[in-house]
């Protein structure tokens, strides 16, 4: 029991690692894409990129993510714990965070784009601001 615990710990920091990188990319792209002029080669070549790094990268991450850190709380038995549920309130505002991008890019991939290169490099520190007080509750467990 104890290998399987220690796998699934692993897979589940390596997917969160994978999800963390698109979550913290995908805005920056956005950032350069805003001023792209629209119809441009340069501005499909974002809609392209954006919804690769969306589709083949974040979304697989973001679900082993959930998976696998679901089965690692479970193997502790730590799903009443309250370092726990703080951080599975932080990882649902993670999720949602994630789902607002996936709307940017189908907003970029309409030529809707209606949010300023400024809104984009502020919502880019989100999922940092995130992950810090994840990673806190994580390792200290309050």
């Amino acid at each position: 029991m104890a290998d399987l615990y220690l796998w699934m710990k692993t897979l589940h920091i390596i997917s969160v690692i994978s999800w963390m990188a698109g979550l913290f990319y995908l805005p920056r792209l956005f950032v350069y894409h805003t001023g792209a002029e629209t119809g441009s080669d340069k501005s499909e070549t974002f809609k392209i990129m954006e919804r690769r790094l969306l589709k083949a990268i974040m979304g697989p991450a973001m679900h082993a993510s959930w998976l696998f850190g679901l089965i690692t709380v479970y193997l502790l038995g730590a799903y009443w714990d309250l370092w726990f549920l703080l951080k599975l309130c932080l990882v649902v505002l993670m999720t949602a965070f994630h789902m607002r991008l996936s709307f940017h890019v189908r907003q970029f991939a309409k030529d809707e784009n209606k949010n300023t290169e400024r809104y984009y490099r502020i919502i880019n520190e989100v999922p940092t601001v995130l992950m810090i007080f994840i990673v806190i509750l994580v390792i200290f467990k309050p």
